[in-house]
């Protein structure tokens, strides 16, 4: 699914923090998030694998695809208002498993 990015923006708080710990950024306020992702310069389609959670702290596991590569996403979000107030992105790129562990694990 491709992002529609005014309506994904409605379950934002205004006040709302994204961090990025793998690259040591953070985005303060639901504006700043929004023109990063409109000037975002990769097309990106978004796949919703699992998403978890109850109360305020949900957690949302995704591959999100850029100009056609994936990269598989964890996402924490805490809510306060019935809105997210902070998310948390954690990236990890696809690899090949080492041949030595085959007898104990099934591909997906």
């Amino acid at each position: 699914m491709a992002l529609d990015l005014d309506r994904a923006h409605d379950i934002y708080h205004d006040d709302l923090i994204v961090e990025f710990p793998q690259s040591g950024e953070r985005i303060s306020g639901e504006r700043n998030l929004y023109e990063l992702r409109a000037h975002y310069p990769a097309k990106l389609t978004f796949k919703i694998l699992r998403i978890r959670g109850e109360g305020n702290l949900w957690i949302t596991e995704l591959i999100i695809t850029y100009d056609g590569r994936p990269v598989n996403v964890v996402t924490i979000m805490e809510f306060k208002d019935g809105k997210v107030a902070h998310e948390t992105h954690y990236y990890a790129d696809p690899f090949e498993p080492p041949e030595w562990r085959s007898q104990w694990v099934q591909r997906m």
